[in-house]
């Protein structure tokens, strides 16, 4: 982790319970009260090098010579911070890091800590360990994560969006080429992993190549506004949408324990990568799902028909927007013919359930299907079936011909449900045209077990 050490001296403050005492000897002639803490400080030091604290100083100056006190309710990150830029006036020697580095610079810019109040003061110390941060992935994502203390201090003086920046570059660059420092990855080869073969120097063990997705862990401790605002900005800068898709599967996954096969509660499981997440609240599970859906690259094929149906799934369960199950429905039904029959196996979550699967979910999906398809379907002439092969080119008749097989297994599992409809099964049935069907085994497999189940159901 970068740091940077400021100040020559070692030692100059005590603390006792919540107060804070300068020990240089002099009597204190300033208390400052951040918070539940108090500092008892001397004026000159502060007032030299904080316009703010000059100007507070200034007006509440009493001519007996009685100490004054200040009150900063409004100071970024609080008593933490003060602590730190006390010793800063006082020259004393302080630690500047990627993690506390946001909230100085917030604090150097609320007290007004500028060059007019002596050469190399804290917003230019500041400033120019931020731009050692931003040059370092891991320094980046967490500064950018302390940025959460201090929102609308960190984003007025445009710390939140140059973090941002900084991540999205290195996200988009290929860590291959640009030896990128990546979390988890081994270091560089000491001079000791190095051989010499035909006096070209090479590394006895060559680093692995690091695959796409080396950032998703990283940026999924992100909060989501500011995960929203890093997806966005590698967007514009033109990642790939299927890795967009693949790191939005992984922060969902990572917050929405329906996403995963197994119980939200079982966090037993060693395998299970994330035991140790707290889970969210069912509303801002809902919340979160709903912004994943819109930042879902529009490609088609980008994500897997899998993974929107279980988004649905979910969105159903956490009661998500209409509009946003609507989409997701959209989603799935464009590429059903990528979709396999567990996909469509949606537990009915209905108010009143009527069929153990939601085979109105199915129909809108496969009604999408077939309208955006229904250019191949009306241009292709019925009666090109011979021995089951497609005559005259049957690619246009591929995804077609996928679904209607999905259909028909679909049929035949949902078929023995006693409270479904003939019109409901019908309906499914016939959204498909007869000539997308190569065999008509399927369909009439479904039709049997439905007949055979009324037949039962009947007592017949």
């Amino acid at each position: 982790m970068a740091s940077m050490k400021l100040g020559s001296k070692t030692d100059g403050f005590h603390r006792d319970g919540n107060t804070w005492y300068c020990t240089t000897g002099l009597p204190s002639d300033v208390t400052i009260e951040v918070g539940e803490m108090t500092f008892n400080l001397h004026k000159f030091p502060l007032l030299s090098r904080s316009g703010l604290l000059e100007k507070l100083i200034e007006e509440l100056s009493i001519e007996d010579g009685s100490v004054s006190v200040l009150k900063l309710n409004d100071m970024p990150a609080g008593s933490k911070a003060f602590e730190l830029i006390a010793r800063f006036c006082y020259g004393i020697k302080i630690e500047m890091t990627s993690l506390n580095v946001v909230s100085l610079r917030c604090a150097a810019e609320y007290l007004r800590m500028t060059e007019d109040y002596g050469e190399g003061n804290l917003i230019v110390q500041a400033e120019a360990f931020l731009d050692e941060v931003f040059g370092s992935w891991t320094d980046s994502i967490k500064a950018l994560e302390t940025c959460e203390e201090v929102l609308p201090y960190a984003e007025e003086i445009h710390i939140v969006p140059r973090c941002i920046d900084s991540l999205a570059m290195k996200a988009c660059a290929d860590p291959n080429v640009f030896n990128l420092p990546v979390a988890g990855q081994p270091d560089a080869p000491s001079q000791r992993d190095v051989i010499l073969w035909n006096g070209i120097s090479s590394s006895a063990n060559k680093p692995q190549p690091i695959s796409e997705d080396w950032w998703f862990q990283d940026v999924s401790f992100l909060n989501l506004p500011l995960y929203k605002r890093l997806i966005l900005a590698v967007e514009s800068r033109g990642m790939k949408p299927e890795t967009i898709s693949a790191s939005l599967i992984y922060y969902a996954k990572r917050y929405l324990p329906l996403m995963s096969r197994q119980s939200s509660f079982d966090h037993a499981n060693n395998g299970n990568p994330w035991a140790t997440v707290s889970i969210p609240s069912e509303t801002d599970q809902r919340v979160l799902l709903e912004e994943i859906v819109t930042l879902l690259p529009k490609k088609r094929g980008v994500t897997s028909p899998e993974f929107l149906i279980m988004l649905l799934r979910t969105a159903m369960v956490l009661h998500a927007s209409p509009l946003c199950r609507e989409n997701l429905e959209k989603k799935a039904g464009a590429q059903l013919d990528q979709a396999v029959l567990v996909d469509l196996l949606i537990p009915n979550m209905g108010y009143s359930v009527e069929t153990l699967y939601d085979i109105d979910c199915a129909q809108r999906m496969l009604d999408h299907f077939m309208s955006l398809n229904q250019d191949a379907a009306l241009s292709t002439p019925p009666c090109i079936v011979e021995e089951g092969q497609f005559l005259g080119g049957p690619d246009t008749l591929q995804p077609l011909t996928m679904v209607a097989s999905l259909v028909d297994g679909f049929l035949a599992e949902v078929a023995p449900d006693v409270n479904l409809k003939p019109s409901k099964f019908e309906s499914l049935a016939s959204t498909i045209p007869d000539y997308a069907r190569p065999l008509d085994d399927g369909v009439y497999h479904a039709i049997d077990v439905y007949l055979k189940g009324s037949c039962n159901m009947l007592g017949l």
